[in-house]
């Protein structure tokens, strides 16, 4: 585990799985992802629902579709709501693919890891984002560095969830600034503009070409340029 200690506690990602979480169990059957944003209601009595705001993305319109046709056929959901339109933040600030679409969403409030996070310290500060059957939180431990690792293995052990640790920066140095934005890149975006910067794509004369690199990753031009698209607009924006 990597770490950064910063004024008001240390910020993490939190890479993880857990079982009974049809986000997970979505994301691992069909492309896309999702962003779970807030809960809008709470339980009044045990066995009620809640309703939450997710959004749900991808590389096209019908890699979302076959996402949400996964979703409502769930064992874990309840209703889902489709919104017309966009609700808060704009595409651009909180959808990674080409296609989002907004949604909420009834489930059980017990399938839920955030209310485990919260009790053990963890503090989560953006929303959670579900690729490729993990969830990603970035989350905030005011508590000293080294009970980091025992709390984590109270959520592991009491929800039987595999968790890793990766390291987020604080927003008080140039720094840290640029090592908080790389996190926000989705893992597509991240491992493109890695390989950019690796065979020296930003160099003059340029190291390699969009099309070497996209041959390498094994994607189509297209894609590779509307995720270092995206990446450099993540990185550059202020």
């Amino acid at each position: 585990m990597s770490s950064e200690t910063v004024s008001g506690g240390t910020r993490l990602t939190l890479d993880l799985w857990h079982p009974n979480c049809w986000a997970i169990e979505a994301t691992s059957e069909c492309p896309g992802g999702i962003l779970a944003h807030a809960i809008y209601d709470a339980p009044a009595a045990a066995g009620e629902t809640v309703n939450g705001l997710f959004t749900a993305y991808g590389d096209s319109a019908d890699e979302v579709e076959i996402l949400l046709d996964h979703i409502r056929d769930s064992r874990l959901t309840g209703g889902v709501q489709e919104l017309k339109a966009r609700f808060g933040q704009s595409g651009r600030d909180i959808a990674p693919g080409n296609a989002a679409r907004e949604f909420f969403l009834e489930y059980d409030p017990n399938d839920m890891i955030c209310p485990k996070l919260v009790r053990q310290g963890f503090v989560h500060s953006a929303p959670c984002r579900i690729e490729d059957g993990r969830e990603y939180w970035q989350v905030v431990y005011a508590g000293e560095r080294d009970r980091i690792e025992p709390k984590l293995d109270v959520i592991r052990d009491e929800e039987d969830a595999d968790i890793d640790v990766a390291r987020i920066a604080s927003s008080g140095s140039a720094r840290s600034e640029r090592a908080r934005r790389l996190d926000t890149l989705t893992p597509s975006q991240r491992e493109v503009f890695d390989l950019a910067r690796e065979r020296g794509y930003y160099e003059w004369p340029r190291g390699t070409s969009t099309r070497e690199m996209a041959d390498a990753l094994g994607v189509s031009k297209t894609t590779l340029l509307e995720h270092l698209r995206k990446a450099e607009a993540k990185l550059l924006d202020p």
